[in-house]
Order: structure tokens, then sequence, then C-alpha cells
């Protein structure tokens, strides 16, 4: 059966182009398959395979995330955690599991040498509907940050803002992101050390004006699995130029601590991602959650 291509292609402005691709029907299912074409067949990748789908079934089911009829918005940058976020969600919708629609989306921020062509061409050859947006907000980022400070508060807020504005334009009702385990960890360990309050990424949560949910469906994968899966698919993945490249980083400190307490007890990270989603807080000394004044011992 042939197969017809409807490609549009919109201008809004100088020097910000924004592509979509539309593909019937036929081409979106055979784009699942294209996407899985360097699969391979061994018990390995199989148990990885199904433990990733697992794990993301789960957590979009322990967050209420998947609603019949929507549409996400699937958030590519290009490195490992959201090529193979994107490879799971289309395995799952693929086997019945998500009733979603999807549109992958790259916003490129004009970093300095990234390949432009890269990610649009891989979805092109495996039939993924998608987007493009550039967007320089790397030149905003370099111009207000002074040399040898932390990139990545103000790149994440002006990335995100181009993301809510895609997804409203898209008609989308979440933006989806590839954040897994050890982000979350990662996060709740600066909030402690450096922010001094008890904080990490939610799976789930609703933007400042209600109209778009953020959902990280990967809050239960591990990266070192999110890594082999992408490799073994074979995805072009793109490092990061711009906070990447930072060295001293304080999450990176977080990473080798985490690491080293995973090296030295196993199973310690999903320990701690456990305790997170169960929280007393009346064993804290936060006085907003607890009402300790009433606290007192019972008369006669």
């Amino acid at each position: 059966m042939a197969v017809l291509f409807y490609f549009l292609i919109c201008v809004p402005e100088r020097d910000n182009v924004m592509l979509s691709t539309t593909l019937s029907v036929e081409a979106e299912t055979s784009g699942r398959f294209k996407l899985f074409r360097t699969t391979p067949e061994t018990t390995e990748f199989n148990k990885l395979r199904k433990r990733l789908n697992r794990l993301t079934l789960q957590a979009m089911k322990d967050f209420s995330m998947a609603a019949a009829s929507a549409k996400w918005l699937v958030c590519l940058s290009g490195g490992k955690d959201s090529w193979a976020m994107l490879g799971i969600l289309l395995d799952l919708k693929n086997r019945g599991d998500l009733p979603v629609d999807l549109l992958a989306c790259n916003l490129d921020q004009g970093q300095p040498g990234f390949p432009a062509n890269t990610i649009p061409d891989f979805l092109d050859a495996c039939e993924v509907r998608h987007r493009i947006e550039f967007r320089d907000t790397y030149s905003v980022v370099t111009e207000k940050i002074p040399a040898g400070k932390t990139y990545c508060s103000l790149c994440s807020r002006l990335r995100r803002g181009n993301l809510y504005r895609i997804a409203r334009e898209e008609g989308c009702s979440a933006v989806v992101l590839g954040h897994h385990r050890e982000d979350i960890l990662e996060t709740f360990f600066l909030n402690m050390f450096h922010g001094g309050h008890l904080a990490a990424m939610p799976p789930k949560l609703l933007n400042d004006t209600g109209d778009l949910a953020v959902l990280r469906p990967l809050a239960y994968c591990a990266e070192t699995d999110l890594a082999r899966y992408a490799a073994a698919l074979e995805f072009p993945i793109i490092p990061c130029d711009l906070c990447g490249s930072q060295d001293g980083l304080n999450r990176n400190l977080m990473k080798e601590f985490l690491g080293e307490m995973e090296r030295k007890t196993p199973g310690r990270k999903d320990t701690i991602l456990r305790a997170l989603a169960h929280v007393k807080p009346g064993h804290l000394l936060d006085r907003n959650l607890f009402d300790f004044v009433e606290l007192s011992p019972k008369s006669d």
C-alpha cells in the first residue's frame, strides 16, 4: 500500500523556522516499527525493553498521566534520555498501552556546532511525526550569565517557555520530558544540601497557567538502562555543549555521590525513590505541614 506524506513548513519570522510533519495513519503505524529496525534479538535486550516499558507504564498509572484521546508533545533534545523516552512511548503506543497521540518536538537553541539536520533526518527516516523549531536562546544565556556561572537555570526557563508555546500551537495537553530516576534523586539532594528544603521533580504537575500538564514518565527508570536502550537502537545521540560542558556543577557532584552510595549498597537509589513517595510530615520539622501547636497530651 502506498503511503502518502504531507509536509507543512511555516516561517513565522526570519531565522525562526518551524517544521511540522504530518503523516497518514499508515505511515504513523509503520513508523513505530521503523524506529525499532535495529532492535537486537537478544534475551538481554528483551528484558531491558520489557523492564523499561513496565516501569514507564507503572509511573503513568501511579500518577494518572495518560488520558484517552490526549495529545502529548514529546520533547526531544537529542540526548540519550529523550531518545529512549520517544522509543518507549512509541513502543507502548504500538502495543495499545498508551491511548494518546504523540508529536516529537526538538527545539534547536542555536548552540554553535549543533547538527541541525541529525534529528529531523532520523525522524523522517523512521516516519515519526515531529516538529522542529529554531530559537536562539544560546545567545541570550551566554549574554546574561557571567562567565563561570551555571547556565542551567536560565536555559531551562527559556526552553520551557518555548515548549509551552509550541504545545499550545499544536493542540497538546501535555509537555513530556525525559527526566529519569537519577534526575529526580539528584534534584532532591541538590535542594537539601544547597537549597535548605526538601523537594524533587514531581512526575506530574501543571504549569503556572494551569492549561498544560508537565509529565515525566521515566521517573522510575534508571539512567544506565536508558543509555543501554538508546545505544542498542542506535539513536543519533547529540551531547549538550552548553550546560553539559561546564565543569564543577553541583549536579555532577550529586551524581557522583549517588553513584558511590549505590556501589557500596546496591539498591539504595530505589530505596530513596520509594522514600520520596512515603512522606511522614509529622516526623519532619515543617510547621506548615503538621500542626505542632495542637499537638498536646490529653487531660483527664
